[in-house]
């Protein structure tokens, strides 16, 4: 049953665009459309900068004019860098918000005002648990992923009259190579202790463990982005889906 609810076979296959796909997340959403007959579109850096207005919007027309338009997007693109709000680096906070915001800003809009013309679509961004929860260590990543939820639901409300559809996925510790570029290049420890690590939680940093006992698999975000922008979620907008394996004890 699980299989044919993550693979089905389309009675319409999707024409869908993910950004961010040379990552984790964005190559797990590419392979699983493709897997249930999906048209996945994979736009990453060099090639595709989410933060270019001018360059999106060249990207897009040229797009849809070889494949059609568009149903959906899945907007994975970002970046996770760690700094402190005692105290703060520029650098990191620059970066922080031009991928994490603006990014998803400049990509989702230009999105959207084709799928408002035509009246349908469906639009899906990856944000972070770091949105709602604050973590030591994470401030600029969780400023712009919090910035990046609200700006979406606006969105969402905005479209909503005409037909299309935004939701967010709020990713708990996911294992990808984003991740394992936290932990220290020279650390003696094997991955799996540091995954360990994760799922514990660090008190003393006042993080919470996950209680499901597992770090998440990219595919395991990727699945709640197809359910969102399949017919199943034709009655979801505005959501954030927290995917955490219940970190953040659904707060």
């Amino acid at each position: 049953m699980t299989d044919s609810l993550l693979h089905p076979t389309p009675t319409t296959p999707l024409n869908v665009l993910v950004t961010g796909a040379g990552g984790g997340i964005g190559s797990a959403a590419v392979d699983l459309l493709r897997q249930a007959g999906h048209t996945a579109h994979a736009w990453d850096i060099p090639e595709h900068d989410v933060t270019d207005p001018a360059g999106v919007a060249a990207a897009l027309s040229s797009l849809e004019e070889r494949h059609g338009p568009l149903d959906a997007l899945i907007h994975c693109a970002g970046t996770l860098l760690a700094d402190s709000a005692l105290h703060p680096d520029p650098a990191t906070l620059e970066q922080s918000v031009r991928i994490n915001l603006t990014g998803t800003v400049t990509t989702c809009s230009a999105v959207a005002r084709r799928m408002v013309e035509r009246g349908e679509g469906a639009i899906v961004a990856i944000s972070s648990n770091a949105a709602a929860v604050p973590r030591a260590g994470m401030a600029s990543y969780g400023l712009s992923k919090a910035a990046a939820t609200s700006w979406l639901r606006t969105l969402a409300l905005e479209c909503a009259p005409h037909g299309v559809r935004c939701n967010i996925v709020s990713p708990g510790s996911t294992d990808t190579p984003m991740l394992r570029g936290m932990w220290p290049a020279d650390s003696p420890q094997p991955a799996e202790a540091h995954l360990g690590d994760v799922i514990a939680g660090a008190p003393e940093h006042f993080r919470l463990g996950i209680p499901l006992g597992r770090v998440a698999d990219p595919a395991d975000i990727a699945a709640a982005c197809l359910f969102l922008i399949s017919p199943a979620a034709k009655h979801i907008t505005m959501h954030d889906l927290r995917v955490d394996g219940g970190a953040t004890l659904d707060s």
